[in-house]
């Protein structure tokens, strides 16, 4: 472990989720008294985005791009709220969708250098969106989210490429950044643990006393590590945001960040060497492994109701982000084995803006919603890179002793390329006799690749499209049936494919129930669906080249429950079943297997209990959670399954005083060893790590 380490102070602070109440009173002439009028409760903000009063989130805009009720939609959606990812000490973005059906999170465990997860069984690590803007992995430039600046996590599962453009075939998952609240709130807090300290601040409120000016900042800064040897996790995050609303028919949110991220690379120990020597020997180089960004955002959201039914919005955001990647490799199993070390030096520049236009109309007993929209999208990277093989000292495993790295013999390789996608896009939610809902869109998105140094250019172009049907059958419970698409485009490089490129496709039928039940803060769902990917890269054996016959199938089932019984009782309960195949491959050995790292089950359930305070005690709140993984193949081939685990998390909170509180989180609680990947290397999942923080509020 990291010895002498610094402690920083970083502020925290909460979203608050805001009640305003309001009581007129009249006077009764007739009876000389003054009586009051019923109180009306309205939470403030917009529910579509947060912030939530609890752990039921309850409206979207990610299932329409609308603002669209849950039991509305069509389509299978899970909100994490703020509240939920408090309780539970979300600390990245794979720990907040733990616990969400589908979804299989931190599938390559000790490998931290982006955020991994699977989506129905299809990776969707690389097309994470904020903002409802994508936040893309080129090649290796990518970031992992920082979660303390976001007011809630949204999963919609299935292909939607109608709504998202590029995107994988089992879902997205799309982050709402925190922004200005219309009172006054604040919070402060640090945070502890084993090679661990951190501190964060977040507050904002109105700037003058109309409230048309409203501002937050949030900021963060941390000096941790992932429990290995050498492995850190140091982050400063800064965001700044400013709203300017001059009626209820206009406002304007400015939203920036600045991230800085020293990060750790994929941490393994060689597959034959499984139970010989600890799961956590560190085999790289210290003075050399990194895994580190330093990522700017500058972005907008701009909203103006013309009346009538007609609104126009637009969301904007340039993103300049650079990355510093250098890991050696295990060049076999014993102690006279040479090393190999790879570095990446890269930049990417990204703009994003997406135009709506919606219009709201009613005829009769026919309700209209027209959503029209036109995106583009441009990324521009640049990358420096050497791979040295065999040029690092072999290290024995069972005594490491590290040597250090010298590339300066190792040659460069130099790439630079862009993408541009521009997008046009048409939705109409139409419902008739307030009970059936008929959902349905299209898409045309034009993709244009340039790799720069060849001087070559390719075209992707797709139409995709999404038909959906919600019955109410009461105003508790609704009946959906979907048909979805999706459409991803082949990297820049398509040097080594044989045939001519075609864009990865994928199309997905669900059907599904909902029921938010009256008298209960609480939302159940059911969900069946049959997703199914084409087009997928294949490698030819023997060769240096691919081709394109991949197609993998997923068939599943997924029940969720989010219930907040009372003020004091939280439970949130999730199964998912994933029937996965490989109907076609290159390789007819595999036709029939199961594709690897796909769970054939995923359960979970967390509950927490607040015991209330008195004169000389303050609320006291328990927490604990269970996650199951099982049925997992290491590889396509199915030689070997994975063991199955169920992991542990615990949580307390007592609050000294109405404004301070003292908490307790502790990830994996029985310390668990276990596996999450195995190929050349054995990668396994985070053992115990607890953090004690101390939170003041006002």
């Amino acid at each position: 472990m990291r010895a002498g380490r610094c402690s920083l102070t970083v502020l925290l602070s909460s979203s608050a989720i805001l009640i305003a109440s309001q009581a007129l009173a009249q006077s009764d002439s007739a009876a000389g008294a003054t009586v009051l009028q019923t109180i009306t409760v309205t939470e403030s903000g917009d529910k579509s985005i947060g912030p939530d009063a609890t752990i039921v989130g309850k409206s979207s805009r990610t299932s329409s791009k609308t603002d669209t009720p849950l039991l509305d939609a069509p389509a299978s959606v899970s909100v994490v709220t703020q509240r939920e990812m408090d309780i539970r000490g979300v600390k990245t973005l794979d720990e907040a969708v733990a616990y969400t059906p589908g979804v299989s999170s931190d599938i390559y465990g000790s490998d931290n250098r982006y955020d991994y997860f699977q989506i129905r069984g299809f990776y969707s690590s690389g097309r994470t969106f904020r903002d409802g803007l994508p936040m893309r992995v080129n090649v290796f430039t990518g970031s992992r989210l920082e979660p303390y600046g976001v007011q809630r996590v949204e999963v919609l599962k299935g292909a939607n490429s109608t709504l998202f453009g590029l995107s994988e075939p089992g879902g997205i998952v799309n982050v709402v950044t925190k922004r200005p609240q219309d009172v006054k709130f604040g919070e402060v807090y640090t945070t502890v643990g084993e090679d661990h300290v951190e501190t964060g601040i977040d507050f904002g409120g109105p700037i003058d006393a109309d409230g048309v000016w409203t501002y937050r900042l949030t900021a963060k800064g941390q000096d941790g590590s992932y429990g290995y040897d050498f492995l850190d996790d140091d982050r400063i995050y800064i965001a700044p945001a400013l709203t300017f609303a001059p009626s209820d028919d206009t406002d304007f949110t400015l939203l920036t960040n600045y991230m800085r991220r020293d990060g750790s690379t994929a941490q393994s120990i060689p597959a034959t060497l499984r139970g010989l020597i600890d799961s956590e020997t560190y085999l790289g180089e210290p003075g050399f492994d990194a895994m580190d960004t330093e990522e700017w955002n500058i972005g907008y959201e701009f909203r103006h109701n013309f009346g009538n039914g007609l609104e126009f919005r637009q969301n904007m955001r340039y993103t300049d982000l650079s990355l510093i990647y250098k890991q050696v490799f295990l060049g076999g199993d014993t102690a006279t084995d040479p090393r190999s070390a790879y570095g990446v030096d890269s930049n990417v520049q990204r703009f994003d803006i997406d135009n709506q236009l919606q219009y709201d109309a009613s005829f009769g007993a026919v309700d209209s919603k027209t959503l029209f929209g036109v995106s583009y999208a441009h990324d521009d990277a640049s990358q420096v890179a050497q791979y040295g093989i065999g040029v690092v000292a072999p290290i024995d495993p069972f005594n490491p002793v590290y040597t250090g790295v010298d590339l300066s013999g190792v040659p460069q390789s130099f790439s630079r390329g862009s993408q541009a996608a521009k997008s046009v896009y048409l939705q109409e939610e139409l419902t008739l006799n307030k009970q059936w809902i008929i959902t349905a869109g299209t898409r045309y998105d034009f993709v244009n690749n340039n790799d720069k140094l060849s001087n070559t250019h390719t075209v992707d172009e797709a139409v995709t499209s999404r038909l959906g049907l919600t019955y109410k059958a009461t105003d508790e419970l609704s009946l959906y049936a979907s048909y979805q698409e999706s459409f991803q485009p082949l990297s820049v490089d398509r040097s080594t494919l044989l045939g001519q490129p075609k864009p990865q496709e994928g199309t997905q039928y669900e059907i599904g129930a909902k029921y938010q039940p009256a008298g209960m803060d609480a939302l159940f769902t059911v969900a069946v669906f049959d997703l199914t990917q084409t087009n997928l890269v294949q490698s030819i054996t023997g060769t240096p080249f691919q081709n394109q016959v991949g197609e993998v199938n997923v068939r599943g089932l997924e029940l969720e429950a989010k219930v907040a019984l009372t003020n004091q009782l939280n439970l949130i309960a999730a199964y998912t079943y994933l029937d996965a195949e490989i109907k076609v491959d290159a390789n007819a050995a595999i036709v029939g297997n199961r594709p690897e790292q796909v769970p054939t089950h995923m359960a979970s359930v967390w509950a927490d209990y607040t015991v209330p305070g008195n004169d000389a005690f303050g609320d006291l709140t328990l927490g604990m959670g269970a996650r199951l993984v099982a049925g997992i193949e290491a590889n396509n081939l199915n030689t070997e399954t994975l063991p199955s685990r169920t992991v542990f998390d615990f949580a307390a909170k007592y609050m000294v005083t109405d404004n301070v509180a003292l908490s307790l989180n502790v990830e994996n609680l029985f310390d668990k060893e276990y596996l999450t990947a195995v190929n050349s290397g054995a990668f396994y999942g985070n053992r115990r790590a607890y953090r004690a923080s101390l939170r003041y509020t006002w």
